[in-house]
């Protein structure tokens, strides 16, 4: 199938996707799979995905390496087996699990975007210097269950912050960082001192933890383990063996619902008023855009933006936001990407 390179992507404006999809008929199926493998070219792998996918109507983001591919993705529920097909047809993905999610008819992605990357995930590691084929132990759920019920077990959520915030494994050690590559130093420092215990490691879909227990196991740690297939295959299986479900609270994800719940404890705060909520957003402000939490009646009363600052800019004129925006400085500027955990309800009335 020949295709122009202005072909192989989507730039159709936003509300135009947004309308395609409420347009659509057809449920659909949000899933996620991996697969490290070597990949010569990844451009033109990259452009073969697109090709073959886009007819299909998938949606999602995923990342092409030379180090292999990692994809989110949402495909119409009638076009799964021929999507399936085209993916098992490339050799080293035949047989690649897809993990389907738990709110799985969930409308999670507006446009299909395939890049290619340096890496599939971003962990700042130098390959060469281990053997990254040498990872830990698969837990399948029920496993996952034994190993937590031991008092000895070290569980370690490989996460960020602001997914970690809204849901954990019981008891589970939750580094205050915002991204994978400051993680696995920090994990590393922390255990030290105990290399020899039983670690397992978790975080969405099993991919950053292929990665660290090599990286660890390297290290010298002795007996690391991780859970096959992340939190999203974790809740399947406890839901299809009828398992007690160790995680609590949502999964966060990395699409337009940010999180689906696994059960319905709510583990966080509203970082505004200090009242439980895991009610994820990003700020309504496009000058800040900040990832926090709001409870509904924060929401009401800031007008889903993080702060009474953005919420008085966002009332402006368009015209006088994009003057006065170069000059100001917002929460998205002051902490990157999402607000930082709040974890006691007396420390304040959050960022006003």
């Amino acid at each position: 199938m020949d295709r122009k390179p202005h072909e192989l992507r989507n730039l159709l404006p936003r509300e135009v996707l947004q309308a395609r999809l409420d347009a659509e008929t057809a449920p659909r199926t949000t899933l996620s799979f991996y697969r490290y493998a070597h990949i010569e070219d990844p451009q033109a792998f990259r452009d073969e995905c697109y090709a073959r996918w886009e007819p299909l109507g998938v949606l999602g983001r995923i990342y092409v390496a030379t180090e292999g591919i990692n994809g989110q993705l949402s495909v119409p529920t009638p076009n799964l087996k021929a999507f399936r097909e085209a993916l098992y047809s490339v050799p080293f993905l035949e047989g690649t699990r897809l993990n389907i999610a738990i709110e799985a008819e969930a409308r999670s992605f507006l446009k299909l975007i395939i890049k290619v990357r340096p890496k599939i995930v971003a962990d700042g590691l130098n390959d060469a210097t281990f053997d990254v084929t040498k990872r830990g132990r698969h837990l399948n759920a029920r496993e996952v269950n034994e190993l937590l019920a031991k008092e000895d077990t070290i569980v370690v959520d490989m996460r960020n912050h602001y997914e970690s915030e809204v849901g954990y494994f019981e008891g589970a050690i939750r580094p205050a960082v915002t991204n994978f590559r400051d993680i696995l130093p920090v994990v590393e420092e922390m255990l030290e001192d105990q290399k020899d215990k039983e670690i397992v490691m978790y975080c969405t879909g099993g991919i950053r933890c292929e990665k660290a227990s090599a990286y660890y196991l390297h290290r010298g740690f002795e007996r690391v383990s991780m859970v096959d297939g992340g939190i999203i295959e974790y809740a399947r299986q406890c839901e299809a063996q009828g398992l007690e479900k160790k995680y609590l609270g949502k999964n966060f994800v990395f699409d337009e619902r940010l999180g689906e719940r696994i059960t319905e404890d709510v583990v966080s705060r509203c970082h505004q008023c200090g009242r439980p909520s895991d009610r994820q957003l990003d700020c309504a402000n496009t000058s800040c855009h900040i990832l926090f939490i709001q409870c509904e009646d924060c929401a009401d009363a800031h007008e889903d933006c993080c702060s009474e600052e953005c919420r008085d800019f966002n009332r402006l004129p368009e015209d006088e936001r994009a003057r006065l925006a170069p000059g100001r400085t917002f929460n998205g500027q002051r902490f990157g990407k999402a607000m930082p955990p709040r974890s006691e309800p007396e420390s304040g009335a959050g960022i006003q």
